[in-house]
């Protein structure tokens, strides 16, 4: 018998030593990460990564000839810089509309289809990970095989019900396609296909909260709704900040949903951008200015956002 305990005192005593199985790989994990070999081939891809980055950042600057003509890396033999490009962008558009209105074209069109998926996902995740439900796994399932289901098959059924307007209990809503307010069937499309990986997301980071928090709350007297908005969603906040920035740039730098969803003068600037360089694309060196301009926002929403992003990335992947 004492051998027993000792030989269970013992486990316990390397469980709580070493982390437990999880937390123990996890720091050898981030040991290994964290060696010079390991650092010094992150910073290799880092700089290979950036590489066409610069490219295309120098070509924005290069007369028009020498872009089509010339690599960008002979800028440095002979260097020659306009601002032609940038101007050209600025001053192009289409005939409902500029470059600088398919810009707040996407602001409108990204900021509700960001904020509105995650609104439901949280939600829907806090029911997932707290709520005890009949088919809560099974429903559970279903929503994280939704993310194998590819977007195209879903455009046209999807257009089809939005040409004939969609029945919200028993009232029939038509949506302006194609008119100059027609924003949202965008936000709509933009949210069905974020939500499967948000639910997924969020509800394995709120699943991680210690259950004493949630039960503590209970014996105070607070609500399910007033556990979710004053409890779960503030410690919930980074990885809903992660998960933002993702949804963010995936809306903004969308092509394929603006296409069939953003007609006419509610088209946003990736568009535009494909629209400007020609029907035969002769004009595809605009793009090197374009592409600058069009980043602009999703560089200041990752920056300014940038330490929640890396919080959320790091969140449970280690305890203590």
């Amino acid at each position: 018998m004492t051998d027993t305990v000792k030989t269970e005192t013992s486990a316990s005593t390397r469980a709580i030593t070493t982390g437990g199985g999880f937390e123990g790989a996890a720091g050898r994990t981030r040991k290994k990460l964290s060696r010079p070999w390991a650092s010094v081939a992150s910073i290799i891809i880092a700089f290979l990564w950036t590489i066409p980055t610069l490219g295309l950042f120098i070509s924005s600057f290069r007369p028009r000839d020498d872009i089509q003509s010339s690599g960008w890396w002979t800028f440095f033999a002979d260097p020659q810089v306009t601002l032609e490009n940038y101007v050209d962008v600025l001053q192009s558009g289409t005939t409902q509309l500029t470059i600088l209105e398919s810009f707040v074209n996407s602001i409108a069109i990204t900021i509700p289809a960001t904020i509105i998926p995650l609104m439901i996902a949280s939600m829907a995740a806090y029911a997932f990970a707290w709520i005890d439900f009949k088919g809560r796994n099974a429903l559970f399932i279903f929503v994280f095989a939704l993310q194998i289901v590819p977007i195209q098959m879903a455009l046209v059924p999807l257009l089809s019900s939005f040409s004939r307007g969609l029945n919200l209990f028993g009232l029939q809503v038509t949506l302006p396609l194609g008119a100059s307010d027609g924003y949202a069937q965008v936000w709509i499309a933009h949210s069905m296909f974020a939500l499967p990986l948000a639910i997924y997301l969020l509800h394995n980071f709120m699943s991680e909260i210690p259950g004493e928090i949630i039960e503590a709350a209970r014996v105070d007297g607070a609500s399910r709704g007033q556990i979710f908005f004053r409890v779960v969603l503030p410690l919930t906040m980074p990885a809903i900040a992660s998960v933002a920035i993702f949804q963010f740039l995936w809306v903004w730098n969308d092509l394929l949903v603006a296409l069939v969803f953003a007609d006419g003068a509610a088209a946003p600037i990736t568009k535009l951008l494909a629209e400007i360089t020609g029907t035969r694309g002769n004009d595809w060196y605009l793009l090197t200015a374009g592409a600058f301009v069009s980043i602009i926002v999703p560089l200041i929403v990752f920056f300014a956002l940038q330490r929640y992003f890396v919080r959320g990335l790091l969140a449970g992947s280690t305890k203590g």
